[in-house]
């Protein structure tokens, strides 16, 4: 997710204490050797069966799908590749899920929404504002394109821990019109250690608090449940399974969330920040929805989609 203006969490490392960075699983002591033949073995094997089973995605570019129209709401598989990628989840990986999707903002500058669409991204969410007076220069843009391309596309806040809940919802609201077939509204909630105005870290009954406030404006403006994204350290120090009223997406970039967060239940997965997709420039975030294809169209339809 894209954080603070100035970078932020923007291209954030995460500390071993977050439990959401990319690690290697090394091994030490007199069973080295061992175990590195036997991962050799297994990796043989992983490599010739990874497509029956849904594994990780590939790394490098994949040969792209040409830009073709997509019939509206139609589910389309991914043909995304990952920069660094993860061997083993633990859990069912993101392949094996039918709906992908991106979450972009200013950092990625023109896209071709249409070539993104043909090679499996049948959601966004997009950043639209920041604190109390920040509209991500690129929201307008992004938002048009995805819509022409007939991406279903969500708008989302990065919340800014030195202004009233109560305010950003408003500024949020000022800027994101009901639209028909739009996805529910997110609040984006993360610590901002390299945040230049504002790195306070207040207490969790505080922060739940200002979640509730946030959430509770959404939905009576939009008339629906609102999302909530977080990371596992957020998570965590602020006891966030408490906050009710909201759909969870959830950042898990090297463990399957349901390990990552305690079998917490969760409706999208953000599981890379490295992800390759045709019709967009560098790396992007990539997730998924957590159902089948015909359990989307169901959540959509539920949300006025």
């Amino acid at each position: 997710m894209r954080g603070p203006w100035t970078g932020g969490r923007d291209n954030f490392a995460a500390s071993p204490a977050s439990g959401t960075e990319k690690t290697d699983d090394r091994t030490h002591g007199i069973g080295q050797h061992a175990a590195i033949m036997m991962r050799a073995l297994l990796l043989s094997f992983c490599c010739l069966t990874l497509a029956a089973c849904g594994g990780s995605a590939p790394r490098g570019r994949v040969d792209a799908r040409p830009a073709a129209a997509v019939a509206a709401g139609e589910v389309v598989s991914p043909n995304f590749a990952d920069a660094d990628p993860v061997d083993a989840w633990g859990g069912k990986p993101p392949r094996a899920y039918p709906v992908h999707g991106i979450d972009v903002a200013r950092f990625q500058s023109e896209i071709d929404w249409a070539a993104a669409r043909a090679n499996g991204v049948n959601f966004a969410f997009i950043k639209a504002t920041e604190g109390g007076d920040r509209v991500d220069e690129m929201f307008k843009t992004h938002w048009r394109g995805a819509g022409r391309a007939g991406i279903a596309r969500g708008a989302y806040h990065f919340y800014y821990h030195c202004r009233p809940a109560s305010e950003q919802a408003e500024w949020y609201i000022r800027h994101v019109p009901r639209t028909r077939g739009m996805l529910p509204p997110v609040l984006d909630m993360e610590w901002t250690p390299f945040s230049p105005t504002c790195t306070i870290r207040r207490d969790g009954a505080t922060i739940r608090a200002e979640a509730k406030v946030f959430i509770a404006a959404l939905t009576r403006h939009y008339g629906v449940r609102p999302i909530l994204y977080t990371s596992i350290d957020f998570f965590e120090d602020n006891e966030m399974w408490r906050v009710a009223g909201a759909d969870f997406w959830l950042r898990a970039v090297a463990k399957h969330p349901k390990d990552l967060y305690d079998g917490h239940p969760w409706t999208f997965w953000q599981y890379t920040s490295t992800g390759l997709v045709p019709g967009v420039q560098g790396k992007v975030d990539i997730n998924v929805f957590g159902g089948s294809a015909a359990e989307w169209q169901a959540w959509r339809a539920a949300r006025g989609g």
